[in-house]
């Protein structure tokens, strides 16, 4: 504890808490060291810096701070390995060797402090400070991800009114997916329609080399207008059936629409059109009770 001086532990106890510990650690002439796997010195490292906080908040001088300080580490020191008696005698002991250094009233806050800290968990520190620990330490290094940054609430939908546009999208979506299928349909037939008549166009040609009767060629036309009609068939009855599935998701969006919620309470001065109604009804009540009033002097006058 010879780095230790009044001075020194004013400014340790001046500064907060992780700046005080440094400090005392640079006046101790420790090495830095890692705290979390060097549980040992930073628990005594904090039993020195918890000595000064004691001893200033008891109104102790700088100096007897020191000798605080000073008390503690002997006092550790020299109970190490001894039984709790062994420790209460020791203690006894020490404050009377500093009766010296402190007043009745320091040398009895002292006293108490120890024992209510030291003492009462003699074992504890027993545990940490007197023995050699077997470290078993594992670090993870786990990615914190921060919540994102919340939208203005001035850009916000209400809640119903947001489930009714995504309702209202994906019919929307719906609708131009129909429409994309009658498409590719169409398309797909085409191409099915050609290959068909391209096929049996090439089955004639091979079986016959000469001019085709007139039998012949009617029966190729009726083949190929059957082909032409069973594409245009099955094309028509997909269309119908997509008409009426479209018509169908018109209607839901037509009743969405009807039955939308009303996100904020309408103002009727917010409303140009029934502001200058407001105005005008005015200005027709006041003119009709000018009147009634005006006729009412009249008569008056009159009689």
């Amino acid at each position: 504890m010879a780095f230790l001086t009044p001075q020194g532990v004013k400014k340790v106890f001046q500064l907060q808490k992780p700046e005080g510990r440094e400090h005392l650690r640079n006046l101790l002439n420790w090495e830095k060291f890692d705290e979390v796997r060097d549980s040992r010195r930073s628990i005594l490292l904090d039993t020195f810096y918890e000595s000064i906080i004691f001893a200033v908040g008891k109104g102790f001088p700088w100096v007897e701070v020191v000798q605080v300080v000073k008390f503690t580490q002997e006092l550790l020191q020299e109970t190490k390995g001894c039984s709790i008696t062994q420790a209460i005698t020791i203690l006894r002991n020490k404050l009377s060797d500093y009766q010296g250094q402190f007043n009745t009233t320091h040398l009895l806050a002292l006293c108490d402090y120890f024992y209510n800290t030291f003492i009462r968990h003699y074992r504890l520190y027993q545990y940490v400070l007197g023995q050699d620990q077997e470290v078993n330490l594992t670090i993870n290094h786990v990615e914190v991800c921060v919540p994102p940054q919340p939208l203005p609430l001035a850009e916000g939908k209400d809640r119903d009114l947001c489930n009714l546009e995504q309702q209202l999208a994906e019919l929307t979506t719906a609708e131009m997916q129909k429409r994309t299928n009658v498409l590719l349909l169409k398309e797909a037939l085409h191409l099915e329609q050609e290959h068909m008549l391209q096929k049996k166009f090439s089955e004639m040609a091979v079986q016959q080399r000469r001019v085709l009767k007139r039998e012949e060629l009617e029966n190729l036309i009726n083949e190929a207008i059957h082909i032409q009609i069973k594409c245009l068939k099955e094309l028509l009855q997909y269309e119908i059936q997509t008409t009426f599935d479209i018509l169908d998701l018109k209607l839901q969006k037509k009743t969405l629409n009807l039955n939308a919620p009303i996100p904020f309470p309408l103002s009727i001065s917010g409303q140009p059109g029934q502001d200058e109604s407001l105005k005008t009804n005015k200005a027709r009540k006041a003119k009709k009770a000018k009147d009634k009033r005006q006729s009412k002097d009249s008569l008056k006058k009159n009689h």
